[in-house]
């Protein structure tokens, strides 16, 4: 039986394999270390581990209080075990990551076989998906959206599954009325899915038989009022009300400003101008919004996003490439046409395929940077690889020769893609990754018993968390002592954070003044933008009046942090 399995499945038992080795090789050193975020998640996970409450407090919350927002909870509880495990680490925090990046290629598989009926369509399409950058770069970080995808991915295969009884149709609910409480992208997505799916399959769920329809609908109000309820009244929405173009300050400014023109247009000049109606109906806050989403929806599927440069933000993808490699410009192109003109092809699949790209576009479009944010328009990613899938299998029918040339342009364009991101990538992107925290924080940890004070810098990012984080401090006494809020006044520190002995902040005259401003019995971690010299080449250049304990550095090995003491 194992025997006949493996062998009906050898080539995606073959991808899955690739999948998992490129997903977990040097996983703990590549991406170079845990930003912000994801220990964040770390100390969450850890936080519910010991006491059953995030770390703010909240017991087994819907949406957990990060030190800066509220964020969905379900990636961070699947982390509770991986860091019951490995605490908190690149594997602990990563690996729910890696997994759910696994499975959506094994999901992705099934739903388009089952879609399509055709093996070859989908075996092409998991092997492009095991090796895509997107999904590669997402899958070996502690990100929540590999986990939406595998939870979208499966929930529409199950609906798909069985049309005519629908008996997998309670899964299928279950786990799209989940993916709200994954990624906040889906809050606006998956309700335009369900939509979506209720009037283009409206026969066949009509036609369901009524046990299963009944388990359905009651599967969708518990969990759709449990998700709305998160979403509503947990915290769910903060973040979006921050982020989103319709609360964006600088628009009545600009507007302000169109009129303005307007008016000096028409020779209008001194104080106190009214605009026209004219002016009013061309620059308001309606046209300014509209031509920010469009200019977001053309820009999420422009070149320069989907094939040359991606996303600015070095977490979210290497400099100067694509969300795509650029071979599959050519296979997009092609598959796009072939697809929507192919007779083999069902009206609802196109639509399904058009529906997914549009709809999924939207949550990033109504924000202020979502043109090439590729965290929030991961969701297109499925219906865009399944085009350009579309199209390397149409050119393997139509020309062998050609494939292989292709093909060994992409298996190309995959190894540039690894040399960078595994020789050039760490040191290239170090800061973005929040490298030297993991490092300063353990070296505190050895040697803070010596002291009384330890007072840890905010020159270079908050610290709270990665001190939390990396200290694996006791959940129960962060709890208590809060530090946000908690201040004290230190000399030369003016006021500060602190929690115990711990301290969070700066000296208010520099980093010259050091040295009057603490003791023997304290411990001072500054940040290397503190001092204008290089002190690991030139430990000599140190302040005046203080000790350097040890010089910590970045993977290429310009300094990160420094501990002193009083000399």
């Amino acid at each position: 039986m194992f025997f006949k399995f493996f062998k009906n499945n050898l080539y995606l038992i073959a991808i899955l394999l690739i999948a998992s080795f490129f997903r977990l090789y040097q996983l703990s050193s590549v991406p170079a270390s845990l930003f912000g975020d994801e220990v964040d998640v770390g100390y969450q996970a850890y936080s519910i581990l010991k006491t059953g409450r995030d770390y703010s407090g909240n017991f087994m919350p819907l949406h957990f209080h990060s030190l800066a927002e509220w964020r969905t909870p379900l990636y961070l509880y699947s982390a509770v075990p991986t860091v019951a495990i490995f605490g908190i680490s690149p594997l602990g925090v990563r690996l729910p990551a890696v997994i759910f990046g696994i499975l959506s290629i094994w999901g992705f598989y099934l739903l388009f076989r089952i879609l399509t009926n055709n093996e070859k369509l989908a075996i092409i399409g998991s092997f492009l998906l095991s090796v895509n950058p997107w999904h590669l770069q997402y899958s070996r970080a502690g990100f929540e959206v590999t986990m939406l995808l595998t939870f979208l991915i499966f929930g529409l295969y199950f609906f798909f599954k069985d049309l005519k009884s629908g008996k997998y149709l309670g899964l299928s609910l279950l786990l799209l009325l989940l993916t709200p409480l994954i990624y906040s992208t889906a809050k606006l997505f998956t309700p335009a899915l369900l939509l979506f799916l209720l009037i283009v399959y409206r026969k066949e769920i009509f036609n369901f038989p009524k046990k299963n329809l009944i388990l359905s609908i009651v599967i969708g109000l518990l969990v759709g009022g449990l998700t709305t309820y998160a979403v509503l009244f947990s915290g769910g929405s903060q973040r979006f009300n921050y982020i989103s173009v319709f609360s964006d300050p600088i628009t009545e400014p600009e507007i302000g400003v169109l009129r303005l023109n307007d008016a000096k247009a028409r020779g209008e000049t001194g104080t106190g101008l009214r605009p026209t109606i004219i002016d009013r109906a061309v620059h308001n806050k309606f046209v300014f919004w509209g031509e920010r989403i469009s200019s977001n929806y053309l820009q999420s599927l422009g070149t320069d996003f989907l094939f040359i440069n991606g996303d600015p933000n070095p977490r979210h993808m290497m400099d100067n490439m694509g969300m795509f490699f650029k071979i599959d410009a050519l296979f997009l192109i092609f598959g796009t046409i072939l697809f929507f003109i192919s007779k083999d092809q069902s009206i609802k699949n196109k639509t399904l395929i058009i529906f997914w790209i549009l709809a999924g576009i939207m949550p990033a479009a109504i924000t202020r940077d979502g043109g090439n944010h590729a965290t929030r328009l991961m969701l297109i990613l499925p219906p865009l690889l399944f085009l350009i899938s579309y199209g390397v299998m149409e050119i393997l029918k139509k020309s062998k020769l050609i494939f292989l040339v292709i093909f060994g342009v992409l298996i190309l364009s995959f190894g540039y893609y690894l040399h960078m991101y595994y020789v050039h990538y760490p040191f290239n992107s170090e800061r973005w990754w929040h490298s030297g925290w993991k490092e300063s924080i353990s070296e505190i940890k050895k040697i803070d018993s010596s002291y009384e004070k330890v007072i840890i810098t905010m020159k270079d990012e908050p610290a709270w968390i990665f001190f939390a984080g990396w200290y694996e401090y006791d959940p129960v006494l962060w709890h208590k002592e809060f530090p946000i809020g908690n201040d004290v006044t230190l000399n030369g520190f003016g006021k500060i954070s602190h929690t115990g002995k711990f301290y969070f902040g700066s000296p208010t005259d520099g980093i010259y003044s050091l040295g009057s401003s603490i003791d023997t019995k304290t411990l001072y971690l500054a940040s290397s933008k503190e001092i204008p010299w290089n002190l690991i080449l030139e430990p000599s250049l140190k302040p005046a009046g203080i000790k350097l304990i040890k010089s910590i550095a970045y993977p290429s090995g310009e300094p990160a942090f420094y501990l002193f003491t009083k000399e």
